[in-house]
């Protein structure tokens, strides 16, 4: 359904260092850099069929995070879940909500974690057994 997801940053450098860190728990490489024609600089992260971008907005104001929007992260274990918190807590991310571990929810057992990164986007980290 989905072809990617976008988020603004203030600190695309320090943004980089933490998605560096937090998706390399999943298996996510190095982002591919691009500087549009505009000045701004953007980070394309590409894994398993999608794009996870970061960008300096276009239109010159801060960033900021969603109201009531996550982004999730589909994780291969239990494991990877605490895992991807953990990094991400250790490279400027905050964690958020409960802690990581096993919730039951309307759509049944899920491991999940919950984090902000640096410029507050809300991040899950899930795991469906």
């Amino acid at each position: 359904m989905f072809n990617h997801i976008m988020v603004g940053s203030n600190d695309i450098e320090r943004s980089k260092r933490f998605y560096d860190a937090a998706l390399g728990v999943l298996g996510v490489g190095e982002p591919v850099r691009n500087v549009a024609s505009s000045g701004h600089t953007r980070l394309f992260y590409r894994h398993a069929g999608g794009t996870f971008c970061v960008t300096e907005p276009i239109n010159g104001e801060a960033a900021t995070s969603a109201n009531g929007g996550t982004i999730g992260f589909k994780c291969t274990s239990p494991e990877q879940v605490q895992a991807f918190h953990d990094v991400a807590v250790a490279h400027g991310g905050t964690s958020i909500e409960d802690a990581p571990g096993l919730r039951q929810g309307a759509m049944g057992a899920l491991h999940l974690s919950y984090v902000r990164d640096p410029d507050g986007n809300k991040l899950c980290a899930i795991f469906r057994p």
